[in-house]
């Protein structure tokens, strides 16, 4: 019997659960870029991924996905789109408001930013997650629900709370090394396809054994 890959095009991977979206075929912003695989599950219009959930993003900072995210429902990130002044006696917008306060609008444009959002490859979001701008995420974090990340997560890191906190490690400092070496979600497909049983329930030993040979 063929062993057959996932569809990574298709929105809806789940025909019977419309909630389910991959995110790379439905996203249209050139400043959002995410990997195959990464998906949102939300059962109120998961397409509006783009408007709903990446808040204030008026660019140039990017915000980048990688590979086999699960996001949960409610899972925000704030761009520096949302950064207000606050040197001054009053952190309130005034140009945007128009008329003559407009003429000012030169205060409210270059703020200083916390450059590009990066999520690593197999990060898991819960529910209601929020990530502030200029966040680094790690391959194979998780992220509980409810939290607020205002700080980078290391790989393999497990961070909750408001604001999040590290809390421990999924892994030793020398396994997490090892599983960044194999770096699974960088396998072809058909190759994942045909070790999902190792990569969702093995060891880091049977991950290494599996891993493609180098040609």
């Amino acid at each position: 019997m063929p062993v057959i890959p996932a569809d990574p095009t298709v929105v809806h991977p789940m025909p019977d659960q419309p909630r389910v979206v991959l995110l790379k075929p439905l996203v249209t912003s050139p400043l959002i870029e995410v990997g195959e695989f990464s998906y949102y599950d939300d059962p109120d219009d998961p397409t509006a991924f783009e408007s709903r959930n990446v808040l204030y993003h008026y660019g140039p900072e990017k915000l980048i996905i990688g590979k086999f995210c699960a996001l949960g429902e409610g899972v925000r990130f704030v761009m520096n789109g949302a950064n207000h002044r606050m040197d001054g006696p009053s952190t309130f917008p005034f140009p945007i408001m128009g008329a003559s306060w407009a003429e000012h609008f030169d205060l409210i444009t270059g703020l200083p930013g916390r450059g590009d959002t990066f999520v690593g490859n197999d990060v898991w979001f819960g529910y209601r997650a929020t990530i502030m701008p200029g966040v680094r995420i790690g391959h194979g974090a998780v992220i509980a629900s409810g939290s607020v990340v205002v700080d980078d997560v290391p790989d393999y890191g497990i961070a909750g709370g408001n604001p999040a906190r590290l809390i421990r490690r999924r892994y030793s400092d020398a396994d997490i090394a090892r599983l960044l070496a194999v770096a699974w979600w960088t396998w072809p497909t058909q190759h994942i396809t045909e070790h999902i049983r190792t990569i969702m329930s093995g060891s880091i030993d049977d991950l290494e054994t599996a891993a493609p040979k180098k040609q």
